[in-house]
């Protein structure tokens, strides 16, 4: 979703279960994505902090219905990865309620909760339409499904996770990133659905680009 129109659709947001099954093949055999089309390249490249591995970001919002969409397919993607490749995700500074989601993101990966608690907040947000709006309104939520309140409250306003959110502002600035969902690729590549034309066939493109960076 663009920061600057908050309405705009991207494309490919309706996902059928034989879409959802695509990308694993795809993985293996798929045909090389073309500059331009699926991928851009990001110039200046951006450094990885992965310790080695291949570092691919997946930049989102709690507020954006396409990353809403999109979760449960890169949720099980991750779910696959190679040992050499990492998946971070980084919540950006723009659409609705942006500064209490992006401390919220990186209290519930302080608490290892993140897995946990990732798509239950979609839906809540999405589905059921709850306003989740104020830190307490998130942490009662979250203690309401499993999670501890009290630790997400203490940790939503440590010093961490504010350290956590301005390096997120800084990464999406260095990245250009004007639209979620947006996945990365090793600081090099970068693809979304919108360009891919669907949440599958972007995740195909990204483990085309790893294999692509596997070779240098």
């Amino acid at each position: 979703m663009n920061r600057r129109d908050f309405s705009a659709c991207f494309l490919g947001s309706g996902l059928s279960a034989a879409a959802l099954l695509a990308w694993p093949s795809a993985r293996a055999q798929g045909p090389e994505p073309v500059e331009g089309r699926e991928f851009i390249k990001i110039a200046p490249a951006q450094p990885q902090t992965a310790g080695g591995k291949i570092e691919v970001l997946e930049f989102f919002s709690y507020a954006c219905p396409h990353c809403n969409v999109f979760e449960p397919t890169i949720a099980a993607w991750a779910k696959t990865l190679p040992a050499d490749v990492v998946l971070r995700r980084v919540p950006v500074p723009f659409l609705m309620n942006y500064d209490n989601f992006q401390h919220a993101y990186y209290a519930l990966e302080t608490m290892g909760a993140v897995e946990a608690m990732q798509m239950k907040i979609f839906r809540a947000i999405h589905v059921d339409r709850q306003r989740l709006e104020k830190p307490e309104d998130i942490a009662a939520f979250v203690g309401k499904n499993g999670g501890d309140a009290t630790k997400f409250l203490a940790a939503f306003k440590s010093f961490s996770v504010a350290t956590s959110v301005s390096r997120a502002k800084k990464m999406v600035a260095d990245y250009k990133v004007e639209s979620v969902p947006l996945i990365t690729v090793a600081g090099r590549y970068a693809t979304s659905p919108a360009l891919a034309n669907g949440g599958p066939q972007s995740l195909a493109v990204v483990d085309a680009l790893v294999q692509r960076t596997r070779k240098g």
